[in-house]
């Protein structure tokens, strides 16, 4: 009888019996040996069935196995080099502890609306997992950057009556005959616990009505947010340049075996350092109308222009100081150019796009109180907000980083949907 082990943890167990409990990824015969590859979530493992070596109700559990099917199997750990984690099983005994039926993902092409409708299966394929595996490094990632560097986490508030980015993209909800609305962003809340603590960040899902179908976009998702006391525009993307190449190396680190099953070209994440290029907005319009684009300025920059821009750099590059008119009411004005905003957006390479978007806040009360009215947003909804003008006003600024499209890029995945477990999106709201 052998002890209990994970995959992961098989060389620790070399020339031992061990149980191990998983699924059955896939199965083969060659005469009168058998294989079967089993995956536990820690790793995969090859299992090899010898039928002299099994009782006759062993092997007949064996041949009855089919993909997906929970098995415990007791065996003998032997070191291989070929084998995935450089170990096997040699099979004692095999229990299946569930069937399964007739699985649906098969090793053949199927159509993305198929996977999406069976994702809580799809989750199982190596792709999948990998991809996934990957955003968990970066999640931890991001809590351990801040931790170290002094930031307290600040969990705001999803349901909310004050909207962060515009009311085009709201959710709105019925709150007990009041209404409210899914968050867009934390951004608002953090702001005023930065007068609390100094550092602060959020972390969660946030949620964007808008009717898009591109592959950069979800309806929700999740994204990290700090907000720094303190601190300018130039201070603000100081932070964005260490902070983004510290997933990345973090992932370059620990999740070797992950990018290599999504065959991932790590070339651009290794050259990925600061200091990051820089491009004031005006002046990439100018670059743009000359490549040919359709663009004017006061124009927000859309996919094809974040991408040619992008081309332009070996790594992640920021556009700064975009014209007022295209972004958000909370942004400070920027004194060198009224028309614009201390703001920024970082580009990541190879055509992901926007993955950052921050800004300088703007902290005078008749300044901020002004762009609301211009917008025409409810001003008691910002009673709050604009009290932290009124009771010790200081210099802050902060940005957000999408966490699905910045995993994106550093996997290499086309789509953003992948790299979310269960994604939500325009007409998709099952499984």
């Amino acid at each position: 009888m052998g002890v209990l082990a994970e995959i992961r943890s098989l060389g620790d167990h070399e020339g031992n019996d061990v149980i191990i409990r998983g699924w059955v990824h896939t199965t083969r015969t060659h005469g009168k040996i058998g294989f079967a590859v089993v995956r536990d979530g820690t790793g995969i493992v090859q299992c090899v069935f010898a039928r002299k070596e099994l009782s006759e109700p062993s092997w007949e559990t064996f041949a009855a196995l089919t993909q997906e099917s929970t098995v415990r199997i007791t065996g003998s750990v032997k070191a291989d080099a070929r084998a995935p984690g450089g170990y096997e099983l040699v099979v004692r005994d095999v229990e299946l502890v569930a069937a399964s039926e007739e699985y649906p993902i098969q090793p053949k092409e199927h159509g993305v609306d198929f996977l999406l409708d069976h994702r809580h299966l799809w989750l199982r394929s190596a792709q999948q997992r990998a991809g996934l595996r990957i955003r968990h490094e970066v999640e931890q990632a991001i809590h351990d950057y801040f931790y170290t560097n002094g930031f307290t986490r600040i969990d705001t508030p999803i349901i909310t009556s004050a909207i962060g980015e515009g009311g085009a993209g709201l959710f709105e909800i019925d709150y007990f005959g009041e209404p409210a609305y899914l968050a867009q962003t934390g951004q608002l809340y953090v702001e005023a616990a930065a007068a609390a603590f100094g550092k602060v960040y959020c972390f969660g899902p946030t949620f964007r009505a808008e009717k898009s179908k591109t592959r950069r976009h979800l309806t929700e998702f999740w994204m990290v947010e700090p907000e720094v006391a303190w601190a300018d525009s130039e201070d603000n993307m100081r932070l964005q340049e260490s902070f983004v190449t510290y997933l990345v190396e973090r992932a370059l680190e620990r999740c070797r075996d992950e990018l290599d099953v999504l065959e991932r070209d790590t070339t651009t994440l290794e050259r990925v350092a600061p200091p990051f290029p820089r491009v004031d907005y005006t002046d990439a319009v100018k670059i743009l109308q000359e490549k040919g684009h359709d663009i004017t300025w006061g124009d927000d920059l859309g996919a094809p222009h974040e991408t040619a821009l992008a081309e332009l750099h070996d790594r992640p590059v920021f556009v700064y100081n975009y014209p007022k008119q295209a972004k958000a009411f909370y942004m400070k004005e920027n004194p060198e150019d009224p028309r614009t905003v201390l703001c920024n957006d970082l580009l990541a390479p190879e055509g992901y796009g926007e993955i950052i978007g921050g800004s300088q806040r703007e902290d005078d009360h008749a300044r901020l109180l002004e762009r609301i009215q211009e917008e025409k947003l409810p001003e008691a909804a910002y009673k709050w907000y604009l009290e932290l003008r009124r009771y010790g006003s200081f210099p802050h600024a902060g940005f957000g980083l999408g966490v699905e499209r910045t995993v994106g890029w550093i996997a290499g995945r086309h789509h953003i949907r992948e790299l979310i477990p269960f994604p939500r999106m325009l007409n998709r709201i099952y499984p």
